[in-house]
């Protein structure tokens, strides 16, 4: 091979080459597969979660809301109503009717509701905010994967363009040695006698003394 080489021209350069080409996936992969494997436990997740919300909203919401816990400024806020009332009602000399009741009952209602929603209000919007983030590292990782595979599909081509080259270049190195050994022949035949010819070949004298009948 090393006098292949020489006569045509120098070294096949192709398996240099691919021993590095080769070896970009596995240097790479390890810093891509983390951001990979976080988009591919994502989906599950959020499939889950989408699915839910689609198929039913209002369950999703109740899901949510039976989380929900007095607030710890509610109590502070109702007791300041209802003694404000209370008051009110004891000047006007209604204090413990129906009325004074049906007035206490509305305040409760009113604050609870309102407590009620803005719990619901926090929890949606950080609810929210991890399906978004969810989706962030489903998106990072599908566009990793993305680029994994682009990597290794083009160090694929790469090297499968090298050995296309790398052969082209062998089968070009024969052919300007076999057409420079026969122009070398040819312009030597004009000078030299045929057995002395016959004598430089690998083969040596005894084909030509085989073949013209020699011993």
């Amino acid at each position: 091979m090393a006098l292949f080489d020489t006569l045509s021209g120098g070294k096949n350069p192709a398996p240099g080459a691919l021993q590095y080409t080769q070896n970009i996936p596995g240097m790479t992969l390890p810093f891509l597969s983390p951001y990979y494997n976080a988009g591919l436990g994502a989906l599950p997740q959020l499939q889950e979660q989408f699915s839910g919300l689609m198929g039913n909203p209002g369950g999703k919401l109740n899901e949510i809301g039976s989380g929900y816990q007095q607030s710890p400024g509610f109590k502070f806020a109702l007791d300041q109503a209802l003694g404000s009332a209370g008051r009110a009602a004891a000047a006007g000399g209604m204090a413990g009717s129906p009325a004074h009741e049906q007035q206490a009952m509305e305040l409760a209602t009113q604050l609870g509701n309102q407590d009620y929603n803005n719990y619901m209000k926090n929890a949606l919007g950080l609810y929210g905010m991890g399906l978004g983030g969810e989706q962030g590292l489903y998106g990072g990782g599908m566009q990793t994967g993305n680029n994994i595979a682009d990597m290794i599909a083009n160090t694929l081509q790469q090297s499968g363009n090298l050995a296309f080259r790398g052969q082209q270049e062998r089968n070009s190195g024969t052919n300007s040695l076999m057409s420079g050994l026969g122009r070398g022949i040819g312009a030597l035949a004009a000078f030299t006698p045929f057995n002395s010819i016959n004598s430089l070949m690998p083969w040596g004298g005894g084909m030509s003394s085989s073949m013209y009948g020699g011993g």
